[in-house]
């Protein structure tokens, strides 16, 4: 059995429409998106910062960077995981997101943790119960 790598935050993110806070006659579609970071490494470690890269179906590309996530920068310890929701706007009715985030363990190394690229598609159609598509 290969050795648990040292330094690793495993993401899964759960995207979301948000038809109340979205005008398509206007080409604004609002998703939420619901992140948990895991640390699966065996070091503590503390989440830094944030890179996002947010593309539309127009091929407008948007780069966000920032200090933590939702004014947090949460220590984690071997095992433990910190869940997160934020958002989003775009102009077209689906896009892609992809990221990572910085992080320090508390040995003072330093790593990125992916987050691997998920689709947001707005269903405007309505009564859809099919579960949100993650890309991975």
């Amino acid at each position: 059995m290969p050795a648990m790598p040292k330094y690793q935050f495993t993401c899964e993110v759960e995207p979301q429409y948000l038809a109340e806070q979205s005008a398509p006659d206007e080409d604004i579609y609002a998703f939420a998106y619901t992140i948990t970071i895991t640390n699966t490494g065996d070091v503590t470690a503390q989440l830094i910062s944030r890179h996002w890269i947010i593309d539309d179906a127009r091929g407008h590309t948007e780069e966000v960077k920032g200090l933590g996530v939702v004014g947090h920068q949460p220590l984690l310890r071997p095992g433990e995981s910190f869940q997160y929701t934020s958002g989003t706007r775009l102009g077209t009715r689906s896009g892609s997101m992809r990221g990572s985030y910085f992080c320090v363990a508390e040995d003072g190394e330093r790593f990125e943790a992916e987050v691997p690229e998920f689709a947001l598609v707005a269903d405007c159609g309505g009564g859809s119960d099919q579960p949100p598509r993650v890309l991975h």
